[in-house]
């Protein structure tokens, strides 16, 4: 597959999307990624694994760091792509999250011979599973040096609106231990599913806080996200696995959110004596808004002179947590509308003047 990078960039978003390129099997996009860069005789390109790096090499005294994923989930009745009736927004798998947003990284990395400030294009690998197998964390791990930079850019999917840091996750698997009986005998053990009761209840009244951070609100929540037990239908259950996630604001780290959990879970049976451990199976930080660095105040700038609305905070885990970690001030800033990112059938869907939008600001901000 042969992209043409000068294309109309919804013409790009619309290729790229036809490329399935499902997590874990991206070879044959970041293959035509690469082929359409290394075109370029002002980009310097490594590729580690799936992960694509472009690099400008002007020796200028600011370098910021664009970065997207290649990767979707799996498809939905929705690839090929195709045009809405009236022809303003292009429907597929990955159209919001978030192959229009590299279409426009593409379409800029390929265009933009001389910019003002240097550029490192990131397109990689791996986004929408488990953090261990993400194509940026391997670059961190493998290439550091391919990622210095002064302000990173991830075009998620914002609706074109600057949306600063990102929540934190952690989610863990609490196991309840019963005792294994006959149903018919069911006075003789004690039932694990039961057990998880005051849990379930703790979780369903949680009351989730709202909490503002460099003057943008973010919204944290607890909630099991998934229950286990039992082995036959007149078997009483000696183990319950209910899985719970947490989504922190920045504030804390990984560490207290865990703790945070730890003592949920605590208080949830401080009045029960119930045999339980917990296992935690994924932990990513939060990162603060990065809004007063000086780059990004010049890049709000920017996208707001598209007629944006004012940058908000972003609800969701994204990979800015991997800049932060790498004290790198980053943003979240892209086409499509996030509600509708992983959306079946033809539910997701992204205005053209969204990718016209982003295409518009980051050219402006990268060449005044």
């Amino acid at each position: 597959m042969t992209l043409d990078a000068a294309a109309p960039v919804e013409d790009l978003a619309r290729a790229l999307i036809d490329i399935p390129s499902v997590s874990g099997d991206e070879r044959v996009i970041a293959d035509a990624v690469e082929a359409a860069l290394r075109g370029c005789g002002h980009l310097d390109v490594t590729r580690v694994g799936d992960a694509l790096v472009a690099r400008t090499t002007l020796g200028l005294p600011e370098r910021v760091i664009i970065a997207g994923h290649l990767d979707t989930v799996p498809i939905k009745d929705n690839v090929p792509s195709r045009l809405s009736d009236d022809g303003r927004e292009v429907i597929g798998r990955g159209a919001v999250d978030m192959k229009s947003g590299v279409a426009v990284h593409l379409a800029l990395a390929v265009e933009l011979s001389t910019p003002t400030r240097d550029v490192t294009w990131v397109f990689y690998d791996n986004e929408e599973v488990e953090a261990s197998r993400s194509g940026l964390g391997r670059i961190v791990r493998e290439r550091p040096d391919l990622l210095v930079g002064d302000f990173a850019i991830l075009g998620e999917p914002t609706s074109a609106v600057i949306e600063g840091g990102c929540n934190g996750t952690v989610r863990c698997e609490v196991t309840l231990h019963g005792k294994a009986a006959h149903s018919a005998r069911s006075w003789k053990g004690v039932n694990a599913v039961h057990l998880a009761a005051p849990l379930l209840t703790a979780l369903s009244e949680y009351d989730a806080a709202s909490v503002e951070v460099d003057g943008l609100v973010y919204r944290e929540g607890m909630n099991a996200v998934g229950v286990a037990g039992g082995i036959a239908g007149n078997v009483i259950p000696d183990a319950c696995t209910v899985t719970i996630n947490y989504r922190f604001a920045p504030g804390i780290d990984v560490s207290a959110a865990k703790q945070r959990v730890s003592e949920f879970v605590d208080a949830a049976y401080a009045d029960a004596d119930v045999s339980r451990d917990v296992v935690w199976t994924d932990e990513s930080a939060a990162a603060r808004p990065g809004l007063d660095a000086p780059l990004a105040q010049s890049f709000v700038t920017a996208v707001e002179a598209t007629g944006a609305d004012a940058p908000r905070a972003k609800l969701g885990w994204t990979d800015v947590a991997r800049f932060g970690e790498l004290g790198i001030p980053a943003v979240n800033y892209g086409p499509g509308d996030p509600e509708l990112a992983h959306a079946s059938g033809d539910a997701e869907r992204c205005p053209i003047d969204h990718m016209h939008a982003c295409h518009a600001a980051l050219k402006a901000w990268l060449t005044a």
